[in-house]
């Protein structure tokens, strides 16, 4: 029971009061006023005793019996049947015109208050057991940049009109990424472009960083691009003695932990500072990275960086 800062009567004080007038014979009113409460309080807990006993002297709820105007079942259910179908509180609210806060009140009541990954396919989460297992790798396509502009400094620092015109055009810039799906433990480098000879010459390189961790690479797994389908990337996996499997066509959440490493590297990196041009946001990946896989706490990992969980299924510590 939740007591106010001045209630008089605790569930206690409440037995006491009623025992002394139906057991002891004790006036009511006097029992009333050494409890410091009035006549009438007193009489309810003792009538609420002898009626119900030990029962009787608990809390009830404040609640109405009955509520007039209650949304109807049938409402209640087109409500939930919208929200599987991803509608937003106010778009329900509007269709059925029902006040905001009403269809608000009801999705919180039958558990449909956040939208999430309602009405979506469930999640099919996994994690391999050993480092090195699988590894995930994917290409973030960026712009290159000459200098600092709208995005971290605001709209006055727009180009002028015409800046962007072919002639001022910089290109593209690939980060390509790694991700262990075991221990989180992430390489990425810029490059030139995405084309076959360029995917492989990295892999060459991601495989040889996980060995310096002791990792060795069994599985590979990629999105379909071409330079991914083609006969040198395979011909390179197999002199690798990696297995190569790729997703689903139109299936990005299959590679999902290289996704979300891009999303965070973005953040973290890409976007997270202001960079003078593609040249210096390309030497700041290194430190970042390093950050990353030494530092920053994982929240699939316990909060803990992923080198620490290589070193724990490594063997290194526990």
């Amino acid at each position: 029971m939740r007591l106010h800062a001045n209630a008089r009567l605790s569930l206690i004080r409440r037995r006491e009061l009623a025992l002394e007038v139906v057991e002891s014979r004790r006036a009511l009113a006097e029992a009333a006023e050494a409890a410091g409460v009035s006549a009438r309080t007193a009489a309810k807990w003792v009538a609420r005793y002898r009626a119900e006993g030990e029962a009787g002297l608990l809390d009830r709820s404040s609640a109405p019996r009955r509520v007039h105007n209650r949304t109807g079942e049938r409402t209640i259910e087109a409500i939930a049947a919208l929200r599987r179908l991803r509608f937003t509180g106010p778009e329900i609210a509007e269709l059925l015109d029902r006040p905001l806060s009403t269809v608000s009140g009801i999705l919180t009541r039958i558990g449909m208050g956040k939208l999430g990954r309602l009405g979506m396919e469930p999640a099919r989460r996994y994690e391999r057991a050993r480092p090195g297992e699988l590894i995930h790798i994917d290409v973030k396509k960026l712009g290159r940049i000459a200098r600092p502009g709208h995005r971290v400094l605001g709209t006055q620092a727009r180009a002028k009109k015409g800046y962007h015109r072919t002639r001022n055009s910089l290109g593209w810039e690939f980060v390509h990424v790694a991700i262990d799906d075991a221990t989180r433990l992430a390489y990425a480098e810029v490059l030139r472009d995405e084309k076959a000879t360029t995917v492989i010459a990295f892999l060459r390189r991601a495989v040889r960083f996980y060995e310096r961790h002791g990792i060795h690479v069994e599985r590979l797994l990629t999105d379909n691009g071409p330079a991914y389908r083609s006969a040198l990337h395979a011909i390179a996996c197999r002199a690798l003695r990696i297995r190569h499997l790729r997703t689903r066509p139109y299936r990005p959440q299959t590679n999902g932990k290289a996704e979300r490493f891009i999303r965070t590297m973005l953040s973290g990196w890409a976007y997270g500072a202001i960079y003078r041009d593609s040249r210096e946001r390309t030497q700041a990946l290194d430190g970042w990275l390093w950050h990353y896989n030494h530092h920053r706490r994982h929240s699939a990992l316990g909060h803990k960086p992923p080198i620490t969980r290589l070193n724990n299924l490594l063997g290194t510590y526990s």
